[in-house]
């Protein structure tokens, strides 16, 4: 079963689309990274899964029933914006009105259950105005948390943050999957960080999804590259281009792409009298993957 099936899903505003016909499938158990570049649907899409917009056409299932059953309802948490929270209220009394909103029973032991989750239970009492923005964003998954939800939809949740901070929040959205069974949808624009802790991915333009594939699946894509550094970067980089199918000049780099043997192109280069002064093989990583595909994209 997978926890998120779209099919056909579909959304105007003025006569413009900004979600166009799309299909996404998210496994249960998975953490999956929604990416593409602003205006692209990504909230649109998020705020149809959450039943904040009604679609113009296309279905939407959640753990196999329609995304308005009742049933299947309770179990999603949202943290989309912002957390929503009264800024001269405490963090408790902040948890605690929205448990009252849910109706969740036994408040204050869930309460204390959250705030364990997001490593913020020694700071129930802080009000929530004097929280860094790291904190602000650990209370809003903590309240989307409330009543233990089976899928959880965040909205851009590492922007923002700073180093300490987005550790902090990887280690949480990881334990979340790990230790209580909790499907995440995340969007971000933050590709080296998301790169560190999706399991799948899915990939917007233009309302369209133009790819799903796993973590495993964008390893085996991401090529491999060799960077390297000479005295006349021109000259060196024209040479590689009559022997390797791939060369590009990339800042003050030459990348030659597909090539394992670093030997074989320093040898090649020190025939036509380049010294290389510095090499280094690399392999392409979860951002460059989806510059390159949406340059793609556009050159088609």
């Amino acid at each position: 079963m997978n926890a998120i099936e779209i099919r056909g899903l579909s959304k105007s505003f003025r006569g413009m689309y900004a979600v166009d016909n799309l299909n996404m499938t998210v496994p249960v158990g998975a953490i999956y990274g929604f990416i593409g570049e602003n205006g692209s649907g990504k909230s649109t899409t998020e705020k149809l899964i959450c039943g904040h917009l009604v679609p113009d056409r296309g279905s939407i299932r959640l753990f196999g029933k329609d995304y308005t059953d009742a049933g299947v309802r309770v179990k999603v948490g949202a943290l989309i914006e912002n957390a929503g929270c009264f800024p001269d209220s405490s963090v408790y009394q902040n948890l605690m009105m929205q448990c009252i909103n849910l109706g969740v029973e036994n408040a204050d032991e869930e309460i204390r259950r959250v705030l364990e989750i997001v490593r913020m239970e020694d700071s129930a009492n802080i009000k929530f105005k004097s929280c860094s923005l790291g904190m602000k964003q650990r209370i809003g998954i903590a309240m989307a948390l409330l009543g233990e939800p089976a899928l959880l939809i965040l909205d851009e949740p590492i922007n923002g943050l700073d180093t300490d901070g987005m550790r902090i929040m990887r280690e949480i959205l990881v334990d979340i999957t790990k230790n209580y069974g909790c499907t995440v949808l995340i969007s971000s624009h933050i590709l080296g960080e998301l790169e560190k802790i999706a399991t799948h991915y899915g990939i917007i333009r233009q309302g369209r999804m133009i790819m799903e594939l796993t973590a495993t699946e964008m390893d085996s894509r991401a090529q491999v590259y060799i960077s390297l550094k000479t005295r006349h970067m021109q000259s060196a980089a024209d040479l590689l281009s009559q022997k390797f199918s791939r060369v590009r000049m990339d800042d003050e780099y030459i990348r030659v792409y597909d090539v394992e043997d670093t030997a074989a192109v320093v040898d090649y280069l020190m025939r036509q009298g380049h010294i290389v002064s510095e090499i280094r093989k690399n392999k392409i990583g979860l951002e460059q993957y989806y510059i390159e595909l949406m340059s793609a994209k556009e050159e088609n």
